[in-house]
């Protein structure tokens, strides 16, 4: 009893500091939990070593991992992005998996089984590495960002069937045919009950347990959820995850998917975090600088290969060079998916310990690198951006096109809900405008009459002159992110140093950053929300409107006067009077 209390005290202690060191440096917390893994573990310093207690708390990990895939799986989302999930996604994963077993088999002369085991894990990428990366680079909403979480999405839901696909593999020869359709069909009859009984009573029971109004019992039905539906899995033959996974997908058909979701949070970070611990255990850092040259060779495969596959993808879908680079770079690493995949296939024998070894090391290692490899690859696509005016000469003269003729019109960057807005209200006035998108999606939007919307990255020299920006009377960035609107503000004053500049924001965090750019005015998306829904409060509890409006502008005139403090107080412009 004192020897297993001591083991869950130590992990929690690694997992503590791997965090604490983890958030010191700006890294992933995954990697620095593999670090200490690799450190402490059996091939390290032998502080912990592998045992039945440790494996079954790091299981609960990906269990609670697969729960968090489900919450997220979102039918509305997934037919939006059907092209790029089922036609990018699907191909990147038979075109990585394909090579991989292939250069298994015979370059490291493996068997089949092994090839495609270590072809499926190679193919995953890291979820949780990417998608940090590209929202603090503001990002995910980019061409680049969407084809990547497209693929991400596609691996994520690629895990399911090659959970239920290893176990049958792990079968003989002779036995294998059977093995893989009994798992078939025991999945198809799991997932079936599983499925139609939690659509008929997943909300009856969240409503029961929301009148209660109890956190307690909420948290505790949440995790009698997934540790039942894992146990009914398990008790089928299939795999623990999986019943988690389809626990998560019911409920994020709920209006208790994002509370759920907070709940679960703190269980899914700490015992995944255990997880990864527990993988970087199984590394053999002595086998990894006895083999230095074969490992640096699985690296190369495995950056270059992976990376190979998707440019080519990306360029086949007609994305420019500078899109193509970018997705590559994205997208060429290994990922916490394909490290439960190798460890799930390495506990079955499918794969030698020598294999292991060396996949998992390359794997950890392109994750390692990857950040570098984003970065640098960024700022190269841009250099390409730059140069590539063949590719973009039709845009270019699609713009010139559509601003050709006007005079003193508006320039709109992003039309999006806010822009669309904007364009309406411009249309009422009869001002003329033109409109600026790189999202295909918005591009099919209905445009006011008096406006027209064309195909354009307004953070591009060539693309403001084609709009008329030296014609225009004014200008407004209407992006979601700050660094986008930021990069388009300071292109712009560099030409029109003159023209009015107004900036949507997301709060009021970004004012001072925009008004550096040179923005005229910045609109923090969050105050003004808050404005509104403040007069209306007032409006429904008896306050007479005149007077609910008269607060809302005082409140604006003081807040809007308090962030011209910047450029007042830096001697860039004279302060002026506020109007209420």
């Amino acid at each position: 009893m004192y020897g297993k209390l001591f083991i869950i005290f130590l992990l929690l202690t690694i997992a503590v500091g791997a965090l604490a060191v983890a958030r010191r440096f700006g890294l992933p917390a995954m990697l620095a939990y593999l670090v200490v893994g690799m450190l402490l573990g059996p091939f390290g310093l032998r502080a912990l070593e592998e045992s039945h207690e440790v494996d079954a708390i790091a299981e609960f990990g990906v269990v609670f991992l697969m729960f968090s895939i489900g919450l997220e799986f979102n039918l509305q989302r997934l037919k939006a992005m059907r092209n790029l999930v089922f036609g990018f996604g699907a191909a990147q994963m038979a075109l990585t998996a394909l090579g991989t077993g292939l250069v298994t088999i015979y370059a490291y002369d493996q068997g089949w089984r092994t090839g495609l085991v270590v072809g499926l894990a190679v193919a995953m990428s890291s979820t949780a590495i990417v998608a940090k990366m590209l929202s603090e680079r503001f990002e995910l909403h980019s061409r680049s960002g969407r084809q990547t979480m497209g693929v991400l999405l596609f691996q994520d839901i690629a895990v399911v069937p090659c959970l239920i696909l290893f176990p049958a593999l792990a079968q003989s020869i002779e036995e294998l045919p059977r093995s893989l359709s009994l798992a078939l069909v025991q999945a198809i009859i799991v997932l079936t009950i599983l499925i139609w009984a939690g659509q008929k009573w997943m909300r009856k029971l969240y409503d029961i347990v929301a009148k209660h109004r109890s956190e307690e019992l909420f948290v505790l039905a949440t995790l009698w959820i997934v540790i039942g539906l894992s146990y009914a899995t398990g008790r089928a033959g299939l795999s623990l995850a999986l019943g988690a996974f389809i626990g998560g997908m019911l409920i994020s058909e709920t209006m208790y998917r994002h509370q759920v979701e907070a709940d679960i949070r703190p269980f899914r970070d700490i015992l995944l975090g255990l997880f990864f611990v527990t993988v970087g255990m199984r590394l053999d850092l002595g086998f990894v600088f006895d083999n230095l040259d074969r490992l640096l060779l699985a690296v190369f495969l495995l950056v270059a290969g992976k990376g190979a596959v998707v440019f080519l993808i990306a360029r086949a879908m007609k994305s420019g060079l500078d899109i193509a680079l970018r997705t590559s770079a994205q997208l060429a690493q290994g990922g916490e998916f394909g490290l439960v995949l190798i460890a799930l296939g390495y506990e079955l024998n499918l794969i030698g310990t020598d294999v292991f070894q060396v996949t998992l090391a390359a794997m950890l290692i392109s994750m390692f690198i990857a950040p570098f490899l984003i970065d640098r690859a960024a700022l190269l696509s841009g250099q390409l951006a730059k140069g590539d005016w063949a590719h973009k000469a039709k845009a270019i003269f699609d713009i010139s096109a559509a601003g050709f003729g006007m005079e003193k019109h508006v320039i709109i960057c992003g039309f999006g809900r806010t822009g669309g807005q904007i364009a309406q209200f411009l249309a009422a006035e009869n001002v003329p405008f033109l409109a600026l998108d790189f999202d295909p999606n918005q591009l099919k939007r209905n445009v006011p009459a008096g406006g027209k919307l064309v195909f354009g990255s307004a953070d591009r020299d060539e693309v403001l002159l084609a709009a008329g920006l030296s014609r225009a009377r004014a200008l407004v960035v209407a992006y979601p992110d700050t660094h986008s609107a930021e990069r388009v503000v300071r292109k712009v004053r560099q030409s029109r140093p003159d023209i009015p500049i107004i900036v949507r924001a997301p709060d009021e965090h970004d004012v001072p950053r925009l008004k550096a750019a040179g923005a005229t005015e910045v609109i923090p998306e969050v105050l003004e929300g808050s404005l509104m829904i403040a007069a209306e409060t007032l409006t429904q509890i008896g306050v007479p409107m005149e007077r609910a409006i008269s607060q809302v502008r005082t409140a604006r005139a003081e807040r809007y006067a308090s962030l011209r403090e910047y450029y007042v107080t830096s001697g860039q412009v004279k302060e002026k009077p506020t109007k209420t």
